[in-house]
């Protein structure tokens, strides 16, 4: 699962529910190094993602862009 959340507190609070429910959890400050994830760990099949993110798209966008096999 990749976790994408700006939000530091955040993103390891929601990492340490993904890894107590047993699941591997990958991390992402952004939509842009999100998709480099993406690419580079094809295991990966669960996005959680925030929506409200800085920088070149927000979660709604990196969401459609997966959906759409963008990555």
């Amino acid at each position: 699962m990749l976790v994408v959340e700006d939000d530091p507190l955040v993103r390891m609070s929601a990492v340490d529910i993904v890894e107590d429910a047993d699941f591997v959890a990958y991390e992402a400050r952004n939509a842009d190094q999100a998709l480099r994830m993406l690419e580079a760990h094809p295991e990966i099949s669960v996005l959680f993602t925030d929506i409200d993110m800085p920088g070149t798209m927000d979660g709604l966008a990196l969401a459609h862009a997966v959906s759409d096999g963008l990555t």
